[in-house]
């Protein structure tokens, strides 16, 4: 007969890299101000591991423009991610959160998945990645309850970029062209117009002109990208008189 002596379980320290990707962009790192990390046990909620994703955006030209083939790396030594550490006893089963950007609190978004950790097996390079969609969407005029005269048009202006930062131009790699970005302005009566915006003058800044009679209004800025589904809005309100 075949006798097993059993020993208590001891915790191995296990690394996760773990990554913010922006939909149709790149990794989500210190220029946006990062992706908040938060690594929980599935079964306890035990917060494991936490903290910001830090480094940069990424090799433009290996993530946006090179085909990939399989286990291809995207990331490089400097690109943006959290290595969690975690002390398990056994395989556990983990929630891994993200939300991101962090610090544009009108665009942020959560992304998570689960998987199993192994004690002493690190999950490095790439490791795990999160995608996050949308667009950052500041509206930079009108301001936030500014008193605007119905006598002058307004001016419309907002910055739009991608989760991760990158810019958007007209012909540029992340194309103007391509999205839909309207203002939809609604009134105390609950009537409604849209006004298209186009990229000009500036890198990633909208504009556009409109003419309001007095009264309190929402402006709602969006944009929209019918290739890839991604979406963001911001809003404010402002008073016509």
């Amino acid at each position: 007969m075949l006798w097993c002596n059993l020993s208590p379980a001891i915790a191995q320290e296990t690394k996760l890299m773990i990554r913010a990707k922006a939909k149709d962009a790149k990794f989500i790192g210190s220029s946006i101000g990062g992706a908040k990390i938060i690594v929980k046990n599935s079964l306890t909620g035990e917060i494991l591991a936490q903290g910001l994703t830090a480094g940069s955006t990424g090799n433009t030209k290996k993530i946006m423009e090179e085909p990939v083939v399989r286990h291809q790396e995207l990331a490089e030594e400097s690109t943006a991610g959290f290595e969690a550490i975690l002390d398990v006893k056994e395989p556990t089963l983990v929630n891994i959160e993200g939300f991101a950007p962090l610090n544009k609190q009108q665009a942020r978004v959560k992304s998570s998945t689960e998987l199993w950790v192994i004690p002493g097996k690190d999950i490095t390079g790439d490791g795990i990645i999160l995608e996050f969609p949308g667009f950052v969407i500041d509206i930079l005029s009108p301001q936030t309850h500014e008193i605007l005269s119905a006598k002058d048009s307004i001016e419309l202006k907002a910055n739009i970029v991608m989760m991760c930062g990158c810019p958007i131009t007209k012909g540029g790699l992340w194309d103007a062209n391509q999205y839909e970005v309207k203002a939809l302005i609604t009134g105390e009566n609950g009537q409604s117009k849209e006004i298209k915006m186009e990229q000009k003058e500036k890198v990633s800044t909208f504009f556009a002109k409109a003419q309001l009679e007095s009264g309190l209004y929402e402006v709602l800025i969006y944009a929209f990208d019918p290739v890839t589904g991604n979406t963001g809005v911001d809003k404010t309100n402002i008073i016509i008189k």
